[in-house]
């Protein structure tokens, strides 16, 4: 009898003990406790820590609280300017109602992601490229707003949704880089000409000032010079007066006449007597007739003279006379 008695005593305290272990379970901080009994949902959530449930009768559901970080694919999508874009995102989100996110969705992760996917799209067909490009948190807070709204009945707050990246064909990348540089030359350009302007007005300030004293002229030409003359790579060019370069011309000329002097007596017909007769100056020969070297002695006549100049026929003389001619006149040749 008493060997009986310990017997059952034993298979009441492994059974209790087996009971024990099957409805002790432990819940971590993160987490929250749902219970289901006999498939009804128990109005109760279970705290984080030790807690006790009905073998077999009840169904303990552990749900996350923390908050998940969850990449959305990227997607293709045309925006509502014709531009073929590939968006891809990224969201964050927690579930704030432990009952609903069991009983309300089958899977909560699974939904929201089909979400986040489904109301990307959207936004891309509903915005301009360069609100991708410039105003993405505008868009960003849009598509928290689409997502947040069927994911609240879940028992899921969404924190936030940021886009990640848009890529674009090469070829629109192609166009909006010769678009930016040719944005970035005009306002060069006009940079420039606003420079030009206010210089110009400047320099037409200084000329006026320069213009009452003509010596600040030159002093300006002269720090100019040493500014040039400063760096002994460059090749600096001084000009020069006009009329230092003429009186230089002149002082090469020493037989010029100077302006002012009286004309000299070589311009001047002069008298010519007998004994100071000079002989006529030769004459250049053309092509095919002699110079006025090669003229034969006794030939009757002298030697032509160029064009401007008389001739002067010879005395005529008896025979056993000398020669008496008076005073001739030779016009001299016009100087070179």
């Amino acid at each position: 009898m008493v060997e009986e008695l310990v017997v059952a005593g034993v298979a009441v305290a492994s059974g209790a003990a087996v009971y024990a272990i099957a409805a002790a379970k432990v819940i971590k901080q993160y987490e929250r406790g749902v219970v289901l009994r006999l498939g009804r949902l128990r109005s109760q959530v279970r705290a984080p820590g030790f807690t006790m449930i009905v073998p077999i009768v009840d169904r303990l559901h552990k749900v996350n609280m923390q908050i998940v970080t969850m990449p959305v694919p990227a997607q293709d999508g045309i925006t509502r300017d014709n531009v073929t874009v590939r968006v891809d995102a990224v969201i964050y989100f927690k579930v704030v109602d432990a009952a609903d996110a069991v009983v309300q969705v089958e899977d909560y992760r699974f939904a929201v992601s089909q979400m986040a996917q489904t109301s990307l799209r959207s936004i891309i067909g509903k915005s301009d490229l360069d609100d991708l490009l410039s105003n993405r948190e505008k868009l960003n807070q849009g598509l928290e707003l689409m997502i947040d709204s069927p994911a609240m009945g879940w028992g899921v707050q969404i924190d936030r949704v940021e886009i990640k990246d848009v890529s674009l064909p090469e070829a629109m990348k192609r166009s909006m880089a010769r678009q930016a540089e040719a944005d970035r030359e005009r306002r060069a350009r006009v940079i420039n000409a606003d420079a030009e302007l206010q210089a110009s007005k400047k320099l037409a300030e200084a000329a006026g000032v320069m213009s009452a004293q003509p010596a600040a002229l030159q002093l300006r030409l002269l720090q100019t010079v040493v500014a040039v003359a400063a760096e002994k790579n460059s090749t600096l060019v001084l000009p020069f007066p006009v009329e230092l370069l003429r009186f230089l011309e002149r002082a090469q000329q020493p037989g010029q006449q100077q302006p002012g002097q009286q004309q000299p007596a070589a311009e001047q017909p002069a008298q010519v007597t007998k004994g100071e007769q000079e002989e006529p100056p030769a004459v250049e020969a053309g092509p095919g007739e002699p110079s006025s070297g090669e003229i034969e002695a006794g030939s009757a006549e002298p030697p032509a003279v160029e064009s401007g100049a008389e001739r002067v026929p010879e005395a005529e003389t008896e025979p056993g006379t000398a020669a008496d001619p008076g005073p001739v006149e030779l016009p001299l040749p016009p100087a070179a």
